[in-house]
């Protein structure tokens, strides 16, 4: 049977990140991919306008008719935006006991427009976390949420136990840097494993959005989520290398 995964995130008319961006990172990994928006955005390759929140009630039908009909293998979620939209995937996760959560939260886009209501990334770290099988906060989102400097080495192992602290199984700090290689920090609580990739110079839309799909992908394939994190390390790079450049801002990544 066709596995199936399911981003609850914001929409992104570029198709360079967001549900559409997790939509085609699904479908490589030849899953089947259902999308329930928190959000809609006003953006370009040059940078996000303005956002705004899919309403309550509206937001909360459409994640509870479709869990009521399909459960799907796995899930990450991008843009939540508001502390309700929060709530209310976490009430989802515990109403239709739903495994293998992958976090990506987010908060602000590449140009620095905020993608969170005040409250939102605290009301995400309390509140789901707990119910996460991994999370990857990039190193700027990983400071928001720790309060750490992410100055060196030892300050980003102490972010990783924190956000380790709140819940999820597994923590994954990307967008790291050592030497002339992109790596990212993974923690089970057990022990840190670095994994390493070409540092790749540019400006790219989507990289977060990409990565955590492509983490749900092996989730649902049956990886454990070290394996899934090194095929999404890779499958990342190689979508980088690929990326072209549709308007006048940054590259899309080609997955």
């Amino acid at each position: 049977m066709k596995k199936t995964a399911l981003t609850i995130a914001g929409s992104d008319p570029t198709g360079g990140a967001g549900i559409q961006m997790d939509l085609k990172v699904f479908a490589h990994f030849g899953l089947h991919g259902m999308a329930a928006p928190a959000a809609l955005t006003v953006q370009s390759t040059e940078g996000v306008e303005s956002a705004e929140e899919v309403g309550e009630s509206f937001f909360r039908n459409q994640l509870e008719f479709l869990l009521s009909d399909i459960r799907p293998d796995a899930l990450k979620t991008g843009m939540l935006y508001t502390v309700h939209a929060v709530e209310t995937v976490a009430a989802m996760m515990r109403k239709f006991n739903l495994k293998n959560l992958v976090i990506d939260p987010v908060a602000a886009s590449s140009s620095g427009t905020s993608l969170e209501e005040t409250g939102a990334l605290d009301a995400m770290r309390e509140k789901l976390f707990p119910l996460a099988r991994v999370v990857t906060p990039n190193v700027y989102e990983a400071a928001l949420l720790t309060g750490e400097s992410m100055e060196n080495e030892s300050s980003v192992e102490d972010a990783a136990r924190k956000l380790k602290d709140f819940g999820p199984e597994v923590v994954i700090i990307t967008g790291g840097h050592r030497e002339d290689r992109a790596e990212d920090l993974f923690f089970d609580g057990e022990g840190f494993q670095r994994i390493s990739g070409e540092d790749i110079e540019g400006e790219f839309h989507g990289t977060g959005c990409a990565y955590s799909a492509a983490v749900a992908s092996g989730l649902a394939l049956g990886d454990a989520p070290l394996e899934a994190a090194r095929r999404a390390k890779a499958f990342v790079e190689g979508a980088i290398k690929r990326s072209f450049k549709p308007g006048k801002g940054m590259r899309i990544l080609d997955v």
